[in-house]
């Protein structure tokens, strides 16, 4: 007898699978290809609040203490570091984009540090000249997703969770009292709850109950370094996007931006043209990076919603049907949250953060 079957393990279905085991409940885990191997597993690794929209930050605060314990979720520390994250300003309105920022979410507890043109040089002297100014989140930081992301899977297995990797969803049916799901490797499934989270591709089972949205899949660019000597203290973001890059204790880099191409359904490149332009941006803003050597690339598969926000929630056609997609790749730092939040409802009826900003009714005329 299964509970609820949760479609997708990547970081938000997984981790929902982790926390439904925990209360109790038994739980099937179904990915497509590998757990986390997705856009969970293929991301920067920013493990962000700044800059998040305010209506995100409840959960991301929740989240945030959940990666507190992070080895006492999952078992390992996934590389996780509190590095801080410097938002960094190429212009004066920039700047005042960051100083306006931080005062919309002074009641948030995020602890923004606003740093003039002086003060950034005084305290993070390897940036370029030219960032103007920059705001800093000292409790932010980064991890490593190809760790992290399975790592919740395997978290809820050894918690009773049955987890079905490369098993493909052909049907899913719901038979008047509980979903029906066949894969293409035989196995059948049946439970009366379903969690959507199958990341870039949710819209479709959304769709098949009525529930239609106007997803996009993108992109993004992503690179690492040589190992250099260690100059890179925190994880940095720029004002209005374009780069962000963090060098892990070994001196590798990470710099993702822009966008790379499909290759496929399930496969994605990011473009010699989307490399230079990283290479290019890395230069003027970290001067120490100018010659240094990428020595791989990568790209995966993101789901985008037009207003960049995710859908997170119960379904407003089919009782039992519980969506968490959507992230527009900034779903890392989020997902042990969605996850608990997911289970909540499934557990006692409704979430104890707000989510009604993500309901998926908003698409509907």
């Amino acid at each position: 007898m299964i509970d609820v079957i949760v479609l997708g393990g990547g970081i938000v279905g997984a981790s929902a699978a982790l926390m439904l085991a925990h209360k109790g409940q038994r739980v099937a885990l179904v990915d497509r290809d590998f757990c986390g191997s997705h856009s969970s597993g293929v991301n920067y690794g920013g493990v962000r609040r700044q800059g998040r929209p305010l209506h995100q930050l409840p959960l991301s605060q929740r989240a945030h203490q959940l990666w507190a314990d992070l080895p006492g979720l999952i078992g390992i520390d996934g590389e996780y570091v509190r590095s801080g994250h410097l938002k960094l300003a190429r212009s004066h309105g920039d700047f005042a984009a960051l100083q306006a920022y931080a005062e919309h979410t002074r009641g948030f507890g995020l602890g923004l540090q606003l740093l003039d043109y002086a003060e950034l040089r005084a305290r993070f002297p390897w940036v370029g000249d030219i960032a103007v100014g920059a705001s800093l989140c000292p409790e932010d930081g980064h991890a490593n997703p190809r760790l992290v992301s399975p790592a919740f899977a395997r978290a809820a297995q050894r918690l009773g969770a049955c987890v079905y990797e490369q098993a493909e969803v052909i049907r899913i049916e719901h038979d008047s009292r509980q979903f029906q799901v066949d894969c293409a490797n035989g196995l059948h499934l049946q439970a009366p709850w379903l969690l959507n989270c199958a990341g870039a591709w949710a819209g479709t089972v959304a769709a098949q109950f009525g529930e239609p949205v106007p997803m996009t899949s993108a992109h993004p660019a992503m690179l690492v370094t040589e190992p250099l000597p260690v100059v890179m203290n925190v994880s940095t973001g720029v004002e209005g996007g374009g780069i962000y890059a963090r060098q892990v204790a070994r001196g590798n880099c990470i710099l993702g931006g822009g966008r790379g191409f499909a290759l496929g359904p399930r496969q994605a490149r990011p473009g010699q043209a989307a490399v230079l332009e990283i290479l290019r941006h890395a230069g003027e803003l970290y001067p120490f990076l100018k010659g240094a050597q990428a020595i791989r690339t990568w790209s995966g598969t993101e789901g985008y919603l037009p207003d960049h926000e995710p859908v997170i929630g119960p379904s407003s056609t089919q009782p039992g049907l519980l969506h968490g997609f959507g992230f527009a790749g900034a779903g890392f730092q989020l997902g042990p949250a969605v996850g608990e939040a997911l289970a909540e409802i499934v557990c006692t009826g409704a979430s104890r953060q707000p989510i009604e900003a993500f309901s998926i009714r908003r698409f509907q005329a």
